[in-house]
């Protein structure tokens, strides 16, 4: 059974950090790409950021270029997204995602982050809270 568990969420001040994980289970991590999302009451769900790690690299939407960092631990089989300098409009329920293909492409995963509907498996979110 594919999960994908995340962590890390909580209530932080503006200009604060948070970092989330994402627990992968059921499936060969290194044949997926994984990326975080996220959705703010009354809008449609974003792509964040996205990394293989088999093709290796990562890649952020430009609202969080500079300030979050996603990597990857293959031994724990985890994703993480360092999120610093956070923002009011950073508040959103989070959610990690799963598409099987691993391609070390700019395009690729800019496509990825811009059609949710294209995602394999989602987990079931974590709340972030920017309060300013």
């Amino acid at each position: 059974e594919v999960q994908l568990v995340e962590s890390g969420g909580g209530l932080v001040q503006a200009g604060g950090s948070l970092r989330l994980s994402c627990a992968a289970s059921g499936f060969t991590f290194d044949d997926f790409t994984i990326g975080w999302f996220r959705q703010a009451p009354g809008k449609e769900r974003e792509g964040v950021s996205c990394i293989s790690s088999r093709a290796g690299g990562g890649y952020y939407a430009d609202s969080v270029k500079g300030r979050f960092t996603i990597s990857s631990d293959n031994v724990k089989n985890t994703v993480y997204l360092q999120m610093n300098s956070l923002k009011p409009e950073d508040t959103a329920v989070y959610y990690c995602a799963a598409k099987r293909g691993a391609y070390y492409s700019g395009s690729y995963y800019r496509t990825l982050l811009t059609h949710p509907s294209a995602i394999d498996y989602w987990g079931q979110g974590t709340q972030v809270t920017v309060s300013s």
